[in-house]
């Protein structure tokens, strides 16, 4: 048995999304097939993003598991001669059976093109939103400068979206324009459902003049899906790339209005320990940093987290669960508290 790799391009006009559904065929279902057909066994991919009905991909990322011989940097050239036209492989590689394209820290790079003309161009239908309303690119350049870093983005998630927690993170997010064409470009650590789409229908508001730039603000502290924009078509939108951390990040910090935390994981490799040091955070967000936080650094190898509250003493409580965990203090007296045993992993 072996686990393969897959870089996955795709046109998605015809499909309705990745996953697959029981009102159409989708990208998941043509690979399943035409994967079993050419293994002769069957096969079961997983996708690390699923994207929906509409949305197009450069670079989505797939693994399944064989039996079959075929060196697995072949598997991408005999399968792209029995998939459609709008769908194709890019890459095939053996990886190890341990490895999940959505148990890895990696970064996503979503395009959202936008066709901002009088008359709409014929040949970008398909692949860009149309809006013959002028957008000031310089106001939504402002107003993207509010989503950059890590925030609540509950806003930005449509209602029935299943993620518990809605804290993300935004490395970047660039307004580009070249003649007609915007494209919003947005680099994240994750995105919840529909946001990166609720993001763009919330920037061409900004740029129609309709919200101020200063007004983005307002949408993520609120924490509520109605204050923001409207969802913008899925044909605009293309998943472009998911780099994968090669090595671990030392130090991460995450800062905003309501929190600032620093979490160390040079320890990790060597002693399966990390730190958390929470330099302030408001009480109401409080145990969901604590427990979103320590459970990146189990995910990332820890054993052992110790947390120091440098803000207010004898708010994590000992012996209290926090979703899969609990705490004990340390016995140095240097205020360090300490997870118990490891908890069973969700």
């Amino acid at each position: 048995m072996k686990r393969v790799k897959m870089i996955v391009a795709y046109d998605g006009t015809n499909y309705c999304g990745w996953q697959i559904q029981n009102n159409g065929i989708t990208i998941e279902e043509v690979l399943n097939r035409t994967l079993t057909d050419l293994l002769k066994e069957p096969i079961i991919v997983t996708g690390a993003s699923r994207t929906d009905s509409g949305v197009h991909s450069e670079g989505n990322v797939a693994v399944f598991d064989t039996e079959n011989r075929m060196p697995a940097d072949k598997i991408c050239f005999a399968l792209n001669q029995r998939l459609p036209d709008d769908i194709r492989v890019l890459h095939s590689e053996e990886v190890s059976e341990t490895y999940h394209p959505r148990k890895q820290n990696c970064v996503k790079t979503y395009d959202y093109k936008i066709m901002n003309r009088k008359i709409e161009i014929p040949t970008m239908r398909l692949y860009s939103y149309f809006c013959y309303f002028p957008l000031d690119v310089e106001k939504m350049r402002e107003a993207s400068a509010y989503l950059v870093g890590e925030h609540d983005f509950k806003s930005f998630c449509t209602a029935r979206g299943q993620a518990e927690e809605t804290v993300r993170t935004i490395y970047s997010l660039e307004v580009l324009k070249s003649d007609d064409l915007i494209t919003i470009r947005i680099k994240g650590n994750g995105f919840l459902y529909n946001m990166v789409r609720i993001i763009a229908g919330t920037l061409m508001k900004v740029g129609m003049g309709v919200y101020p730039p200063q007004h983005v603000e307002e949408i993520i502290d609120a924490r509520d899906r109605n204050a923001a924009g409207p969802k913008a078509a899925a044909k605009g939108l293309t998943l472009v790339s998911l780099e994968y951390e090669k090595e671990l990040e030392k130090e991460i910090k995450g800062e905003n209005k309501e929190w600032s935390y620093t979490l160390y994981q040079h320890r990790i490799p060597s002693h399966k320990e990390a730190s958390l040091v929470i330099h302030r955070c408001k009480e109401e967000d409080f145990e969901r940093l604590l427990i979103r936080v320590v459970h990146q650094a189990v995910r990332n190898g820890a054993h052992t987290v110790l947390v120091k509250d440098e803000e207010r003493k004898n708010r994590i409580i000992p012996g209290r669960a926090y979703g899969f965990y609990s705490f004990h203090s340390d016995e140095s007296g240097n205020g360090w508290m300490v997870t118990g045993s490891q908890p069973a992993k969700p």
